[in-house]
């Protein structure tokens, strides 16, 4: 009787991850190898799909972008959590004022988010962020409009509306480390960065990890930011590929295509999150 129940227990929740989230992937799976009107299938032609988006030039210039997505997101994203976390966690005061302060960015909605940041860089004098450069001397930048700072540009608006719940995964691990540690290194004579370097991050070290694959993830799969500051624009310069699937199945109407772009996706990340395990588990031994 004990299994049983149990069992009840449990099936509601196996009937709604069937429904609603593996039916349809295993659905959409499928649909990749047909021939599509629509969202209707019509014949069966194998991997066509797939080589139809990968011989496409603007799946190249998409992958590249993405990559690049990822790469400044790191330059700019990945570490600044990380100090922020610090030098709350050194607050005696107003500590709780700065974590609901970091915090709140990731409150926004992702396109009103977005929309801000669109007014922020508007590209003529009148901009917000170009008068402020003004003042300065240095003159009035392109930023979404011109394709070599677009994809910079994105990503820092991306890093502004996520790292405050990155910055408080940080501060709860590091309200974790024992503060012993830090008292022996000050009586060896250790200074600020050997404590950091040698106590505080390997005593992190784990949730890093953890981090960096949530990022990469989470970056390679972009899609809100794109779509409302540049809808991929100018000339494919800040393309991703969530976006080209999403411009594939209700721009154009090819759903096979918008499928198979999605398995690549899912493949790129799967083979990076493997070889990344593989790397750890080497730094270990």
């Amino acid at each position: 009787m004990k299994e049983w129940s149990s069992w009840l227990l449990i099936i509601p929740t196996l009937l709604f991850f069937f429904f609603f989230s593996w039916q349809p992937l295993l659905s959409g799976i499928w649909l990749s190898f047909f021939k599509t009107k629509g969202f209707k299938a019509e014949s069966f032609i194998g991997l066509q799909n797939y080589i139809d988006v990968i011989t496409n030039s603007v799946f190249q210039q998409t992958l590249i972008n993405t990559f690049m997505y990822v790469f400044w997101s790191l330059v700019i994203g990945f570490v600044i959590p990380i100090f922020v976390a610090v030098m709350i966690n050194e607050m005696r005061h107003w500590s709780s004022f700065f974590r609901f302060a970091s915090f709140f960015p990731s409150m926004i909605p992702g396109i009103a988010a977005s929309l801000l940041w669109m007014f922020l860089f508007e590209p003529s004098e009148n901009g917000l962020v170009n008068k402020i450069i003004g003042f300065i001397g240095i003159h009035p930048q392109g930023w979404l409009q011109d394709p070599n700072m677009t994809i910079i540009t994105i990503v820092l608006t991306i890093t502004w509306r996520s790292f405050g719940a990155t910055t408080l995964l940080f501060l709860a691990s590091l309200q974790g480390v024992n503060n012993e540690l830090y008292e022996a290194a000050s009586i060896d004579g250790a200074g600020i960065w050997r404590k950091f370097w040698n106590i505080t991050l390997p005593q992190i070290a784990p949730l890093i990890g953890l981090t960096l694959i949530l990022q990469v993830s989470g970056v390679f799969q972009i899609f809100n930011e794109p779509l409302v500051l540049t809808e991929g624009g100018p000339n494919n310069a800040s393309m991703t590929l969530q976006l080209q699937s999403y411009f594939y199945a209700f721009r154009y109407f090819e759903a096979g295509h918008s499928v198979a772009l999605g398995v690549i996706t899912f493949m790129i990340l799967m083979v990076m999150t493997v070889y990344y395990f593989k790397l750890q588990k080497k730094w270990d031994m």
